[in-house]
């Protein structure tokens, strides 16, 4: 009975833990976490639809996925019956999973898929990308980067050809891209927070964040996972263990960082104004850039825990049309509790983000 109850009311209690816990740190080291309004309006979708989307697995080699694949298959399944897509192309490394790819994931089709995309683009045009694989980072050297690294895509010919780095994403996707142009992009893989480059960061409250790195949120958010998979149950060791290990290493990371952002203000400064985009660009990522994001098995299925979960909430919410803030809290709910990632939602410019999630 009392293990019935505990599973019921799981999230309630962790959510009441995690609340306690956030007050009690706060009152004995308080940090100063500041947000700002946005103010800029989305410009009205009016015109042609195009999408990319990129899944790779990395058949045969030794850090193989299972599930960056069937996520492409699921998004455009997802999205070509919710609207309809003038054009697309297919980037995976396995076309059996995938029948409608066109090219095999590589540096340079990733990049020519990218220019792709973009070609053409005006007002009023809607442009969706989608990828799944690997992410890694290198060593940043100009200091435009808060996190201290350039973060980076991983094609499926990486040791020939190299990682792309978010430099390269930024100034083909974004930096050209027309005013009233919309780019809606997700990004399912390791360390995608800035992978864009995008200057601008949103709590689920719709605000931007201006401070990244609260360390009593994550304590707070560490205690509660624990909470909510002890209350739960049908939880071994092994699974508590390795939540606790990666959300342990997060905030090591994160305590052993410079402050609340390595840059200076100065450099703060002009990576926003070099990165602001004329265009109406929207990304989801999998997680901050420090952290993970899970390759894992759902209801049988390999499967992208980020490109799942954003699935599940559009998929709930068919009808009432959730907005863009809306779904970014929600798909951190489907997420609390089993992994430690946590999703992000940033864009090109101060958007007000309380409009209907369309592409």
């Amino acid at each position: 009975m009392f293990q019935k109850l505990g599973r019921k009311y799981a999230k309630d209690v962790a959510d009441k833990v995690e609340e306690m816990t956030l007050d009690a740190l706060n009152k004995r080291n308080p940090q100063e976490v500041t947000t700002e309004k946005t103010t800029e309006t989305l410009h009205k979708i009016s015109g042609r639809r195009k999408a990319l989307f990129i899944g790779i697995n990395y058949v045969g080699q030794q850090n193989e996925l299972k599930g960056c694949v069937n996520d492409v298959v699921n998004i455009k399944k997802f999205f070509q019956t919710q609207i309809k897509l003038d054009e697309t192309m297919v980037l995976t490394d396995d076309s059996r999973a995938e029948p409608e790819t066109d090219h095999a994931p590589t540096h340079k089709n990733i990049l020519a898929g990218f220019r792709w995309l973009v070609k053409g683009a005006k007002s009023g045009d809607s442009l969706l990308l989608h990828y799944s694989g690997h992410g890694g980072k290198v060593k940043n050297e100009d200091g435009t980067e808060a996190s201290g690294y350039d973060q980076t895509m991983i094609p499926v010919d990486y040791q020939k050809k190299g990682q792309i780095i978010d430099d390269d994403v930024h100034n083909i996707l974004c930096r050209n891209l027309p005013k009233g142009v919309r780019l809606t992009a997700i990004f399912d893989c390791f360390h995608s927070e800035s992978i864009m480059d995008l200057p601008f960061t949103y709590n689920v409250n719709g605000n931007l964040e201006i401070i990244e790195n609260d360390k009593n949120q994550s304590i707070a958010t560490l205690v509660a996972t624990g909470t909510r998979f002890l209350l739960e149950g049908g939880r071994n060791k092994a699974q508590v263990g390795k939540i606790f290990k990666e959300g342990i290493t997060d905030l090591v990371k994160g305590a052993m960082s410079k402050g609340d952002d390595g840059r200076s203000n100065d450099a703060r400064k002009r990576a926003i104004e070099s990165n602001s985009t004329k265009a109406d660009i929207i990304m989801f990522s999998g997680c901050k850039d420090d952290q993970t994001s899970a390759d894992t098995s759902i209801k049988g299925e390999a499967s992208g825990a980020m490109s799942y979960a954003l699935i599940h909430v559009l998929k709930k919410h068919k009808r009432t049309k959730p907005t863009y803030t809306e779904v970014l809290r929600e798909m951190r709910q489907v997420l609390e509790g089993k992994y430690t990632q946590v999703p992000q939602l940033s864009a090109g410019r101060r958007l007000v983000l309380d409009h209907p999630f369309n592409v």
